[in-house]
């Protein structure tokens, strides 16, 4: 996309922005806070607030960009906001061990999107990692690499600290390195000159959901018609962003994140696709935004036996299939 297509994409998507604003305005007003800068990871939701989808059962949806300094979770337990992107399960088990009243109502990514990268040819195989020295962060080390000791084998003399610089890296065809599906690989192709072998956790057992849509307890039970509205309209935005026209949601994204690039949009939709994070498992036959009683306790379990959460927790107040698991929107693959 040349510069001048895109600035008049956003322009457009800024007028329509308007425009919606303007004729929505009867509509109960629904704030949804994400949990990181607007991307390509995100774009279901922009999606369905670009083409009207959330308008269409009667909310105007608006988005609240996360960040580095921004906590839009402690937003809507303070009532400020009503909506919120979660991470993956172990926020769930957290929040019941707290006895936090926030319930995940859909999970839109199937797969965590959590990778290990190595060197081209010096891991053919998941378990062939631990002939390599991990550059493992301190939250990954505490959470899904605990569950890497456990399941395979992997040591905690193996880890170095990560430092989210891939120098050390790029600089050391022996080292691993954790990553994001859609961003680490991406970077070391632009400043490693390589295309690094990847390794997606889910693919080697890790089984949580990620990017799971969050709220209050109280909203589902005073409000469960908006709920149901905003699920659907979440799960109808997926399926159009991931097999329509996704423009206007791009444009959008790209104007709440300015270093947000169409190439970078490009290869995370295309990695999105490939790999099966939003749609597989049981979306394929459930809907996108499938949740399960089934895959919640096999993730809990394999959380227990890590050591990351303690055994006989009560989590089935922190998630409900209530409002998935339907098959909306499966009209809309194409």
């Amino acid at each position: 996309m040349t510069v001048k297509r895109a600035v008049a994409a956003i322009t457009l998507a800024a007028l329509s922005t308007a425009a919606q604003a303007a004729s929505h305005s009867d509509m109960p007003k629904v704030v949804f806070g994400t949990n990181w800068l607007a991307q390509a990871e995100h774009g279901g939701f922009y999606q369905s607030v670009a083409d009207g989808t959330y308008a269409e059962c009667g909310l105007d949806v608006s988005i609240l960009p996360g960040g580095p300094q921004v906590n839009n979770r402690a937003l809507m337990l303070a009532g400020k906001i009503d909506y919120h992107m979660g991470g993956d399960l172990l926020q769930a088990f957290n929040a019941a061990k707290e006895g936090i009243p926030v319930v995940a109502v859909a999970a839109v990514f199937q797969k965590h999107p959590q990778v290990i990268l190595a060197h081209p040819g010096k891991a053919e195989t998941f378990e062939d990692l631990k002939n390599l020295t991990l550059l493992i962060g301190d939250n990954g080390f505490a959470s899904f690499y605990q569950w890497m000791i456990a399941a395979y084998g992997f040591t905690a003399e193996q880890r170095e600290p990560y430092t989210f610089n891939p120098a050390p890296f790029i600089a050391d065809e022996d080292k691993g390195m954790q990553g994001y599906l859609s961003s680490e690989p991406y970077v070391i192709e632009k400043e490693g000159g390589f295309t690094p072998d990847v390794f997606l956790i889910a693919d080697a057992g890790y089984s949580t959901y990620a990017t799971t849509v969050e709220t209050m307890a109280d909203t589902i039970a005073n409000k469960p018609e908006q709920v149901k509205c905003f699920v659907d309209g979440t799960i109808k935005g997926w399926y159009n962003y991931l097999y329509g026209d996704n423009s206007a949601a791009n444009a959008m994204i790209i104007a709440d994140n300015p270093d947000m690039s169409q190439d970078k949009i490009d290869y995370a939709i295309e990695k999105m696709l490939s790999e099966g994070i939003v749609d597989s498992g049981d979306a394929e036959t459930l809907g996108i935004g499938a949740l399960t009683e089934a895959k919640v306790t096999d993730f809990y379990d394999k959380m227990v036996d890590a050591g990351v959460i303690e055994a006989g927790l009560d989590y089935s107040t922190a998630f409900t299939s209530e409002f998935v698991n339907a098959g909306v929107g499966m009209d809309l693959k194409k």
